[in-house]
């Protein structure tokens, strides 16, 4: 959920803030191509930041304890995200790679997935976004360590400003097992594909 507690503008305060973007940009919202356009994107606008509405924690919520004794890393990668740069309200597109060494207990893979998208779909910086990805397991799983490394492409640098295209970010958020044993660490990368060194 928002830590920001605000009284929402109504659907037609933002239609008209669409319909005011439109006349700034030059053109009339009045015009037959545009007379849905500010109803389709407050549309939008509810589906690309839908992760304000929702608490990644309670995502986490249900364990399974039941695991056998197994005690190495549960490693879900490749999870495409879309979120939004807080600066331009640009996408940013890529792949999260989420990892964590158990307890005691295990969460089901597809809530993982689902706390990178919560947090995903919000205004974001993708330093914030990894880190808040990688607290949100630790907090709730309480494992030996939590691994997240994003890689991801800013269509503030590749529409506009620099227009650099090809360029991809990559930050990584290590904490326990993984931040103290470079044994495990390279592990992690090793199983993702290790960015990192992709390349070079």
């Amino acid at each position: 959920m928002s830590d920001f507690d605000v009284k929402k503008p109504s659907e037609e305060e933002a239609r008209d803030a669409v319909r005011t973007l439109i006349r700034w940009a030059g053109d009339d919202p009045d015009r037959e191509g545009l007379l849905d356009t500010p109803d389709r994107v407050t549309r939008a606008y509810r589906e690309w930041f839908k992760g304000y509405d929702v608490d990644p924690y309670d995502y986490l919520a249900r364990t399974f304890e039941e695991v056998g004794g197994y005690d190495e890393m549960v490693v879900l990668r490749d999870i495409r995200f879309e979120s939004y740069c807080e600066h331009h309200m640009c996408p940013i597109i890529g792949k999260a790679h989420v990892g964590y060494l158990p307890t005691d207990r295990v969460v089901g893979i597809s809530k993982l997935a689902r706390v990178v998208e919560s947090y995903a779909k919000r205004m974001q910086v993708q330093e914030k976004l990894t880190a808040q990805i990688a607290q949100a397991i630790s907090d709730v799983l309480k494992p030996r360590g939590v691994a997240v490394v994003l890689e991801a492409e800013h269509q503030c640098m590749t529409t506009r400003g620099i227009h650099k295209h090809g360029v991809t970010m990559v930050t990584s958020q290590m904490q326990g097992l993984f931040r103290k044993d470079p044994r495990t660490r390279q592990e992690f990368m090793t199983v993702i594909g290790n960015p990192v060194n992709r390349g070079s």
